[in-house]
């Protein structure tokens, strides 16, 4: 099994943008027949789709990996605070929170790209 898709809901769609950017998605603008304008980026298979929230939706509390070519040059390029911090085999694993509050843990990649 493997994931192929997944869509995040948010609720400045533009500042989500630009988070996700950060970890490395690149982004194309996107409209399926009479829906919402979202983005999406294709990478190794999965398609990430940022779509805005309806009015009173909430965001949801999914939590999320990536793994990715240096957390800390991220973590400052975001502006974002740690919250917590773990260490997986010894290599350190960050959680930070995207522009919706979903916690997002920041793993180095073992290619370091």
């Amino acid at each position: 099994m493997e994931i192929k898709l997944l869509v995040l809901r948010c609720r400045d769609l533009e500042a989500s943008r630009c988070f996700y950017e950060c970890l490395g998605f690149d982004f194309v603008q996107e409209r399926h027949g009479d829906g919402p304008d979202h983005y999406a980026s294709q990478s190794a298979g999965l398609v990430l789709e940022l779509y805005p929230l309806a009015p009173g939706e909430p965001a949801g509390n999914t939590r999320l990996g990536f793994a990715v070519a240096d957390p800390g040059r991220i973590i400052s390029e975001v502006e974002v605070a740690v919250e917590g911090r773990r260490e997986v085999g010894g290599e350190t694993v960050y959680v930070i929170r995207d522009p919706d509050g979903r916690a997002v843990e920041l793993s180095p990649s073992e290619s370091g790209g």
